[in-house]
């Protein structure tokens, strides 16, 4: 008997609870990291994730989607910063972009997001469990030169992707190697017992207990086996502050050059990055959501909004759905947005709480639980199927891969989005005209409207109309002929006489286009005129 879904969040706290504690653990390292990497106070990145955690996840109407601080704006916010001169000053560019977005999504913008090829939507997701794992590999090695969360092939330190994994080979630290598989491998046989419905294994999520064991066998190493011992600088690093001076740490926006066009500029390259970033997030985890459901995205823009100008009324990063997080719920079981709004509870109470004991947290031991989401995440599964449904799919999927893979998420995107209309006005050209033959009579068919696009398309097509021959044109299925292409009829026309070959515009009464539209007859009776078809 099938098990009947609920969609009420009490009904799902099962699922949720557990989820929310996997998405806090994954979230925590790359809030930090992301603010590290921006140039901006590691609080901020905390903050952001609060806020895209509750605020966003709140008034989010999707279910498995999971908001804050994004890889993609680095870029941006370091620049920002460098170039205000404040980090208060960019504050007041992320209250305006989150306006911005609230307005986008009123005016409808996120309609955008429907026109997603779904080959780059599926590429994408593949190339962020690729980037995943290949970035998670040197933290696996104890090697953490690099910021958490980083997706970019250029890195900052001055390192790509692959030299980072050979330098990571090359200081690797036995303790954090052991912590990492370990992790892997409970990860693993968790899974297994979990799909055999093993009595009480779903109540406590596999991340959880990983993290415990990372925190104890690096005592024991410190203890027994000081060789093993996985060092400060390959731990949670947490901001130092007292949480009754919390107040303190929280930086406000500075709104004093409000007529600066800067601050504008700013704010609309963050509102337009963000909502793109949203949009594609958004669009990739309706496709992972088991139960298939469907975020309305215009009112998906507006959330953002509102949680972008808490974010930067707090002294918090811009806030953007991120897919690595999103990723994480939906594979850790979370079925309705209570998960993300209590990871970012768990986020701001566990940080005040306990940040003695996050601070004893291994990467290696995090980066365990990232390596196998990205692996969920690119599967061989996943090429099989793209590889099965044919070139026109797979093609566009691949070089999306690849191009994310080399650049950065939004450089990839575009690219495949680029491929994937390359091989749509392809397949567009080649059903848009067809030439047929029964030996010597030819019959060239428009099934739809042709523009000047497919008059390479058509020239193709009567050259290989031999000489001494007849061709019959039927255009009556195109509403539209461009007027490229009636000069090209008109002038093959005009030289098939040389050729020796008859040329005959097959007309009906009901074409839809004047040029095969055969008029009616007229005859006058009792002095009016009566059209009559033949």
């Amino acid at each position: 008997m099938e098990e009947k879904i609920s969609f009420r969040p009490i009904d799902n706290l099962v699922h949720d609870i557990p989820a929310s504690l996997v998405v806090f653990l994954v979230a925590l390292p790359l809030c930090l990291g992301i603010a590290l990497a921006s140039g901006a106070p590691l609080f901020s990145g905390l903050v952001a994730g609060v806020v895209g955690g509750i605020v966003a996840g709140f008034l989010s109407k999707s279910p498995l989607s999971v908001s804050g601080p994004a890889a993609g704006l680095t870029t941006i916010v370091i620049a920002s910063i460098v170039e205000l001169g404040s980090f208060s000053l960019f504050l007041s560019c992320v209250v305006i972009a989150g306006l911005i977005q609230i307005a986008l999504g009123y005016l409808k913008a996120g309609t955008v997001g429907h026109f997603f090829p779904i080959a780059v939507i599926k590429g994408m997701l593949a190339a962020i469990g690729l980037i995943l794992i290949l970035k998670q590999v040197p933290h696996a090695l104890g090697y953490d030169a690099d910021f958490e969360g980083d997706e970019s092939f250029f890195q900052t330190d001055g390192e790509n992707t692959f030299t980072e994994i050979i330098s990571a080979s090359e200081h690797l630290s036995a303790g954090a190697v052991i912590v990492c598989g370990l992790s892997m491998a409970i990860l693993f046989f968790w899974s297994q017992l979990a799909s055999r419905k093993i009595k009480g294994i779903k109540y406590l999520p596999a991340p959880l207990v990983v993290v415990m064991l990372g925190i104890l066998l690096n005592y024991i190493f410190q203890k027994f086996v000081p060789v093993l011992e996985i060092r400060e600088s390959h731990l949670v690093s947490l901001p130092d502050f007292v949480p009754t001076d919390v107040s303190r740490l929280l930086s406000l926006p500075d709104f004093s050059m409000l007529l600066d066009l800067k601050i504008y500029t700013i704010a609309m390259t963050l509102a337009v990055v963000a909502s793109l970033e949203t949009l594609l997030s958004i669009e990739a985890i309706d496709k992972l959501d088991p139960l298939k459901r469907i975020t309305p995205l215009n009112h998906e823009l507006k959330a953002q909004g509102v949680a972008n100008v808490v974010s930067g009324l707090l002294g918090g990063l811009p806030v953007t759905s991120v897919i690595v997080r999103s990723s994480a719920n939906v594979h850790a079981g979370g079925r309705t947005k209570t998960s993300t709004v209590l990871h970012g509870i768990l986020l701001a109470f566990v940080v005040f709480a306990i940040p003695g004991v996050l601070k004893k947290i291994p990467l290696a031991s995090l980066a365990g639980i990232l390596l196998m989401v990205g692996y969920k995440l690119t599967t061989p599964e996943v090429y099989r199927e793209m590889f099965v449904k044919g070139k026109v799919q797979f093609l566009p999927f691949i070089f999306t891969i690849v191009a994310i893979l080399l650049t950065n998420l939004l450089i990839g995107i575009f690219i495949g989005i680029l491929v994937s209309v390359f091989f749509v006005l392809k397949t567009n050209f080649k059903s848009a005209i067809i030439l047929v033959n029964n030996k010597s009579q030819y019959l060239l068919k428009f099934t739809k409207d042709v523009s000047f696009l497919h008059k390479s398309s058509l020239r193709k097509a009567l050259e290989n109309v031999p000489n001494g021959s007849s061709l019959m044109i039927d255009g009556s299925r195109s509403q539209f002929l461009d007027a490229d292409i009636i000069e090209t009829i008109n002038d093959f026309t005009e030289g098939a006489r040389v050729k020796g070959i008859i040329v005959e515009l097959k007309k009906s009464y009901d074409a839809m286009n004047p040029l095969f539209r055969k008029e009616h007859e007229a005859i006058k009776i009792n002095g009016s005129i009566k059209r009559l078809q033949t």
